[in-house]
């Protein structure tokens, strides 16, 4: 019994300590209501004690816990528990007080089917476990009473009010985090289900690591599936970060030269005298260091493929001898007379404005119509957001296997990612997918993981300053909090576009 005077003055807060406790200790809700009722058995001296909760599905009430009864006995209904009279509490959400149980129609049952009670007055108590929204159940407490009509029955009621308060905050956290964690199992299954809906897709080898099942991507395979298996010289465009040297190495893949090399050359990356070096080999003493004789890139891929990256940021003489190469197929090495004859398959990329550098004459005409045979056109990871959440799991993965881990995204995470712009697209993407991984200190890679939820991301400043007139890109915006008190804002709108370069024409 429960007394607001005297020495009995704190016994409400120190039950309210104790349940507190309880119910912030385990993450098993079952036990800790049980153990709720054990605490409120050893402060009320109650006979009997059941906690009933809806169903989040079906909004069915059913039995969670008890104390002093069988929890079988109590759910199979032998026990008659008045289910009727926690009914009309919970949909209207007003306690139910009754000094004599028996006096009440809707306890008359179960009052009569309980044993040991011996002439016992019962006392009957039922308040609505609830936090600020409709109840979630209630939590009843059967007393027997000795009739003394000093018994201050709202002191007890009071108390449990705040008892089911208390189990009300957590039975909805942990209604909510039961549904998160399902809705998270669904979404990841969804899209491992995606992921292995594509591999069909496209050929068993050369794409089977390029990621996306958009329209775009699905013209780039369908380009690249027509065009490997013949001679033709491929120009691949697109933005830094786009994926070419991918592609080229599955055009490769895709040839019938797939069993000779694959040699790869960044242009952009050698200077002029050292990139000719590179590409046709030297004699021995063509120039000091050069000890010893030193085959190019395109005797090493002879019968091969040679693929050129960054091809419009060679310089104008450079050009001329290239495009020799590509109209005879042979060169001489450098300080050498022999003229060396190669079948080289080759395929070029850039994301520079050939047509531009053309027209300003940085970039010979002829050159262009010689690389410029099939051109195929690699969109930028903006053009086609809906590859973003299984690029983002693939990468996630393969983080996974190398680290030796089992992170997941949360949907909300994914969402965040295909909010982003990423300028540097996939490359950029990897990064993100991986730097956020790494800093993840759970299981699962949520929206707070993400860099510009923590202000460390640098693309809108690299874009502003490449771009000096281009709109601001806009970060992710936070999430709503999930808390039931409050109504969830609307979703922002969506960041201004960048300006896209017009195409070729």
């Amino acid at each position: 019994m429960i007394r607001e005077s005297g020495s009995d003055t704190a016994m409400p807060l120190i039950g309210i300590y104790e349940i507190s406790k309880v119910l912030g200790s385990t993450l098993d809700l079952e036990k800790a209501l049980h153990d709720v009722l054990n605490i409120l058995s050893s402060y009320l001296h109650m006979r009997h004690g059941t906690v009933v909760l809806q169903s989040p599905d079906t909004d069915k009430l059913g039995i969670a816990a008890v104390a002093g009864m069988s929890l079988k006995l109590a759910r199979s209904g032998e026990l008659h528990y008045p289910m009727d009279a926690v009914s009309k509490v919970v949909q209207t959400g007003i306690p139910m007080l009754v000094p004599d149980a028996a006096d009440e129609p809707l306890l008359a049952t179960y009052i009569e089917q309980s044993e040991g009670l011996e002439g016992d007055t019962v006392s009957f108590f039922c308040v609505p476990i609830k936090t600020t929204g409709k109840p979630l159940g209630a939590l009843s407490v059967e007393r027997s009473w000795d009739g003394n009509a000093r018994h201050v029955f709202e002191h007890d009621l009071r108390f449990l009010t705040m008892v089911a308060t208390l189990v009300g905050q957590t039975v909805s956290l942990h209604h909510k985090v039961a549904a998160d964690r399902s809705r998270l199992m669904e979404h990841n299954a969804r899209l491992q289900k995606q992921m292995e809906e594509i591999k069909p897709a496209v050929p068993v080898h050369g794409l089977e690591d390029i990621v996306g099942n958009s329209e775009a991507m699905a013209k780039v395979f369908a380009h690249v599936q027509q065009a490997a298996p013949t001679k033709a010289t491929i120009l691949l465009r697109g933005e830094s970060g786009t994926g070419k040297e991918m592609i080229a190495r599955a055009v490769h893949i895709l040839s019938p030269r797939a069993r000779k090399p694959f040699i790869k050359v960044n242009c952009a990356a050698l200077a002029e005298s050292v990139l000719e070096s590179e590409l046709f080999g030297h004699e021995k003493g063509s120039f000091t260091g050069a000890l010893t004789e030193r085959k190019g890139r395109f005797e090493l891929a002879h019968g091969g493929t040679l693929f050129l990256d960054e091809i419009g940021e060679i310089s104008s003489p450079f050009q001329a001898k290239l495009l020799r190469v590509l109209q005879e197929g042979e060169f001489e090495r450098v300080g050498g007379s022999k003229t060396i004859k190669v079948d080289v398959r080759l395929v070029a990329a850039t994301n520079r404005n050939l047509e531009e550098a053309v027209a300003k004459k940085e970039f010979r005409a002829d050159l262009y119509y010689r690389l410029n045979v099939v051109p195929i056109f690699l969109p930028p990871l903006r053009e086609r957001q809906g590859d973003i959440p299984l690029l983002a799991m693939y990468f996630l993965k393969r983080f996974n296997d190398e680290n030796g881990r089992q992170l997941t995204f949360s949907e909300p995470a994914l969402q965040g990612l295909q909010r982003c712009f990423f300028p540097g697209n996939v490359r950029e993407l990897e990064n993100c997918v991986t730097r956020s991984a790494t800093m993840c200190k759970g299981a699962v890679v949520t929206e707070m993981d993400l860099s510009c939820k923590r202000d460390n991301c640098l693309s809108s400043v690299l874009w502003k300053t490449n771009r000096p007139n281009a709109p601001e890109l806009h970060h992710i915006e936070p999430a709503p909090p999930p808390v039931a008190a409050y109504t969830a804002p609307p979703p922002a709108p969506p960041p201004p576009m960048p300006p896209v370069a017009a195409a070729p024409t």
